[in-house]
């Protein structure tokens, strides 16, 4: 399976009951990848989308651009409040900390018509190459 350079869209609505899709979408997607990379995926895409879904608008758009040594998870929504850490509670305030002891790299860019989270994870096993 060849997955260089290839860019995976999806559209979704605000209904909470999206995030099933998605992680099917995603383990769909992503199925020629390593197990371990493609739990990773779905519960980093999970916890970008739910904060998108609860506290962002519409449009809601994620993306896996998928390359050689990484893939990059992209969630986009309308909001224009930037995400932030929050401390944890039984409310939640975990989502963005787990997203960031799980990715090589994360941040979120602000755009005029709202806001892209996004995440990087890589797919290679540097361990597992070297045996």
């Amino acid at each position: 399976m060849n997955l260089r350079a290839i860019r995976h869209e999806l559209g979704i609505t605000a209904e909470l009951t999206e995030l099933a899709k998605v992680r099917h979408w995603v383990r769909t997607v992503l199925c020629g990848l390593p197990a371990n990379v493609v739990s990773t995926a779905v519960m980093v895409v999970d916890e970008l989308t739910s904060n998108a879904l609860r506290h962002g608008r519409a449009p809601y758009h994620v993306r896996l651009l998928t390359g050689a040594a990484k893939l990059r998870i992209e969630v986009d929504d309308g909001g224009g409040e930037p995400a932030r850490r929050r401390a944890p509670s039984d409310q939640g305030g975990r989502g963005l900390l787990l997203v960031e002891r799980c990715a090589a790299a994360w941040g979120q860019l602000r755009r005029p018509s709202g806001k892209t989270l996004w995440a990087e994870l890589a797919t290679d096993d540097p361990a597992g190459a070297r045996g």
